[in-house]
């Protein structure tokens, strides 16, 4: 057995836009799928695949679970997280928004998502998946690393 632990990465893109209100976000409503079925969610996010930057991999979830393409990313901050408190598996992933893209933002996997969504950031919608909750509240705040599901705080 070895003392090293798996570190799983995803990327996540918040698309934004203007709203009567202000900011507004597009959310998906996960389908019937393992992880937080039900809950509110990114548009788009995925692990990053063999090869690929976190950015590769966020224009590709866009164009999988959104079908646009031109996605004029840009980079939020990291997350470190944990579900364990001895920490065998954590998660490092990368959030992005975008403001502009073509085509117009559509489910493209039913089966994994039952609905999309745009919230005003301040009056989201519930239930949102708790990391994600975490970072849309921490969206505009200029951090560069958060971190999720540990007892103590970064740094």
């Amino acid at each position: 057995m070895t003392d090293r632990f798996a570190l799983v990465p995803a990327s996540y893109v918040y698309l934004l836009r203007d709203g009567v209100g202000g900011t507004e976000v597009l959310l998906q409503q996960r389908g019937p799928v393992p992880y937080m079925p039900g809950h509110w969610a990114a548009a788009a996010a995925g692990h990053v695949e063999r090869g690929e930057t976190a950015y590769d991999a966020a224009r590709r979830e866009a164009l999988e679970e959104l079908g646009v393409t031109d996605v004029a990313l840009e980079f939020a901050f990291t997350m470190q997280r944990t579900q364990h408190a001895e920490a065998i598996e954590e998660r490092v992933d990368w959030f992005f928004t975008a403001r502009t893209w073509t085509g117009e933002p559509r489910v493209v996997e039913p089966e994994k998502c039952t609905g999309l969504g745009w919230f005003p950031l301040d009056a989201l919608p519930s239930p949102v998946v708790p990391h994600e909750a975490h970072a849309l509240a921490h969206l505009s705040s200029g951090v560069g690393y958060l971190t999720f599901g540990w007892d103590r705080p970064a740094g």
